[in-house]
């Protein structure tokens, strides 16, 4: 079976509906996919599930979660390697805003998944999420990297991905919100404090409500997936209620 892939006599099996996904897949990858199925599974969102025997729910959502970890592998060591005097906090500030929904939204129908999906969705109705296709690449990234291996996903992401972000761009709009307000605090001898006032959703989703309080008074909130994002949301808002970012 392997000799098949690698001959690819496999692709002689497919069916025409098969044949125009393998080379829609083709036009985005610049491979033919060795196991057409696991790029089929990325291609099919919570909306689009079925149960199977066992009772289980078929979709795209742990491709999603392996393929956000390999992105996220990706960019880290390219942002690692291209600012070798950065800190931790710009690093991880900066890969966040490269990699969040609406960018790779952006993306996944740049690069060609909106018509790829159609080919598999067909005739059927479904209702997709506001970041369906930054949900998709990321699935299909996790295909990739299951059918192609790591260093055939690095390169992808690298040559494929990475010239949509506007990596320089992001970089003038980076700012460490929660110093500006901790130097600012410091210059006014004034005492700053994040509370956190509510935490949404379950364990997998959770959502960090954050308030700042300076001299113990109560200046601003903020929302986050952690409760770092949710203090860096609190001091923008605070940087421009304080004035600090004129």
């Amino acid at each position: 079976m392997k000799l098949f892939h690698k001959l690819g006599i496999h692709t002689l099996f497919f069916s025409s509906k098969d044949k125009r996904l393998a080379s829609s897949i083709k036009m985005i990858t610049g491979r033919k996919p060795l196991n057409l199925s696991l790029y089929r599974l990325a291609l099919t969102p919570a909306g689009l599930s079925e149960e199977s025997h066992q009772g289980f729910r078929i979709s795209n959502e742990r491709l999603e979660f392996l393929g956000d970890a390999i992105l996220g592998a990706v960019i880290a060591e390219h942002l690692f390697k291209k600012f070798p005097f950065r800190d931790e906090g710009f690093l991880t500030e900066t890969r966040s805003k490269l990699v969040n929904r609406e960018t790779l939204n952006s993306i996944g129908i740049k690069i060609g998944l909106k018509d790829t999906l159609e080919l598999v969705i067909d005739s059927r109705q479904f209702t997709g999420n506001k970041s369906l296709y930054g949900d998709i690449l990321e699935a299909f990234l996790g295909a990739i990297y299951l059918d192609r291996g790591y260093q055939f996903s690095k390169k992808l992401i690298l040559s494929r991905i990475l010239i949509h972000m506007d990596l320089e761009g992001m970089i003038t709009t980076v700012s460490n919100y929660k110093s500006k307000i901790i130097e600012w605090a410091q210059k006014e001898n004034k005492t700053v404090e994040y509370k956190v006032i509510q935490i949404n959703g379950n364990q997998r989703f959770k959502e960090f409500v954050v308030e700042l309080h300076v001299d113990e008074e109560s200046i601003s909130s903020g929302k986050g997936p952690t409760k770092k994002k949710a203090e860096q949301d609190a001091s923008k808002y605070a940087c421009e209620k304080l004035g600090l970012l004129n």
